[in-house]
């Protein structure tokens, strides 16, 4: 009996062992889920892991953000470039502020009906300026019309000049004091002389004011005054059939452009700087020529010969206005 008793005691031993190792092995698989769970506070051994994934996560949401959105600002700000700049160039009417326009008080304002072929200077608008002399010599100037005994005379400042489209204007200049002059425009006044600037003979200067003066504000105007001269045709020295330079002399108005008739058609000749028109090739040198002056009125000559350098008179004028 006392060895039956003994083979039993190990037994209950043994039972008792395996449902302890039950209970420890359900209590850490309910640690371990309690731990793995979404929801399960943070602790002190997370906290380092934690912030490395928010910051991955945020870097993953913010980066395709931000990428596009520099590339699209530089094509707004292309795109707004443009439409900017000839906003800002609008006003800049000619000006071209960027290549030192003439004062608004110079710049030549739009054109009238009357004068659809004026250029800088248009009629019945009064330009502002300053008066200067100089001493003509004999009279002639820039615009080629050779010596002459008229001592009323004046250059043009460079811009209001325009490639001798100013040559041959009758000009209005009034002084500060209300004494006024009447002036043709036969030459040139180079820069710096200023938009509005008539550099005039010495004559004409001391009918506004004392020559010690040197310089006065004025304003002036473009006539059309009345005159018994008429149109004069002129060719260049060294003109032929193959090649000429063509000159208008003695207009009351001043002239918009030249044209030869050149086959069954009419062409317009360049102007140049020194107030001939060109034509290179030769192309109606001696032909008919039509000469426009800027309020459209056009006259048409024929029978002049290439015979330069001679002034070649048409008996015709333009029109008073």
């Amino acid at each position: 009996m006392a060895s039956r008793s003994h083979r039993r005691s190990p037994r209950k031993w043994h039972t008792a062992v395996v449902p302890a190792a039950v209970v420890t092995a359900v209590a850490l698989a309910a640690a371990l889920l309690l731990a793995l769970r979404p929801d399960a506070p943070t602790t002190a051994g997370h906290a380092g892991p934690t912030p490395a994934a928010d910051t991955r996560s945020t870097s993953q949401r913010t980066t395709p953000s931000p990428s596009p959105s520099p590339t699209r600002k530089p094509k707004r700000t292309e795109t707004a470039t443009p439409k900017a700049t000839p906003a800002t160039k609008t006003p800049r009417p000619g000006a071209d502020p960027a290549k030192a326009g003439p004062p608004a008080a110079t710049a030549p304002r739009p054109a009238s009906g009357a004068a659809p072929l004026a250029g800088r200077i248009r009629p019945g608008v009064t330009y502002d300026g300053v008066a200067t002399f100089y001493d003509v010599g004999n009279g002639d100037g820039a615009c080629l019309y050779g010596p002459t005994d008229d001592v009323m005379t004046a250059a043009m400042n460079h811009t209001d000049y325009e490639t001798s489209k100013a040559c041959g204007a009758y000009i209005r200049v009034r002084a500060a004091t209300g004494a006024s002059v009447t002036v043709r425009i036969t030459n040139e006044c180079p820069l710096p002389c200023a938009p509005g600037q008539l550099d005039l003979s010495a004559a004409a200067f001391a009918k506004l004011a004392v020559p010690s003066t040197g310089r006065i504000p004025i304003t002036w105007t473009l006539l059309s005054p009345g005159t018994s001269d008429t149109i004069s045709i002129r060719y260049k020295t060294g003109s032929s059939r193959y090649w000429c330079g063509i000159q208008v002399v003695g207009h009351r108005n001043p002239v918009a452009r030249l044209e030869v008739r050149d086959g069954s058609g009419w062409r317009q000749l360049p102007r140049t700087d020194y107030n001939y028109f060109l034509s290179e090739q030769g192309r109606g040198c001696g032909g008919a020529i039509r000469v426009t002056d800027i309020y459209g009125q056009a006259l048409t000559v024929d029978g002049i010969p290439v015979r330069p350098n001679v002034l070649q008179p048409t008996g015709r004028q333009f029109a008073a206005h």
